[in-house]
């Protein structure tokens, strides 16, 4: 349990109905309805880790292996109610230990560059670089140039 009285379970598989439910309240980050079922297939299959407060379920996280020495979290969400209040930070620290277990170096994630001016963007850069992310590279071949790729990672 971490101080915001969030506990972590993970690495689950088949959890693609409840991260489904999580993204549907986060049209904001999760607005392509192809991309959220995407996401929430991969909920089904990879990795992830379910965060809960008070009994309620509040955010997910999955990992995927890009290489032998790095593994990308390849969504991750917590509800509104719950933002700031240090789930996602407890998801990241999570997934990160277990990387580290799994013999991982790097971990990674991919979100919208700051040339994007979408004001819920900027947060989501602002949260990954607090629990320890380094913006690496700007991918706009990744999305396409109008939704430009931001690289971070972490050294694990």
């Amino acid at each position: 349990m971490n101080d915001a009285g969030a506990v972590v379970c993970g690495p689950l598989s088949g959890q693609g109905a409840l991260a489904e439910g999580i993204l549907r309240a986060l049209p904001d980050w999760f607005g392509l309805e192809q991309a959220l079922v995407d996401y929430a297939h991969a909920a089904d299959e990879l990795p992830t880790f379910v965060a809960a407060r008070g009994g309620e379920t509040v955010g997910f996280l999955t990992l995927k292996p890009t290489s032998g020495d790095a593994v990308e979290i390849h969504v991750m969400a917590v509800i509104p109610g719950a933002h700031r209040r240090g789930v996602g930070r407890a998801l990241v620290e999570r997934a990160a230990t277990h990387a580290r277990a799994q013999g991982f170096s790097m971990l990674h994630v991919k979100t919208l560059a700051p040339s994007d001016p979408h004001p819920p963007y900027a947060t989501t850069r602002a949260f990954y670089v607090a629990v320890g992310f380094c913006p690496l590279e700007v991918l706009p071949q990744v999305w396409g140039p109008e939704n430009p790729c931001l690289l971070m990672v972490m050294v694990l």
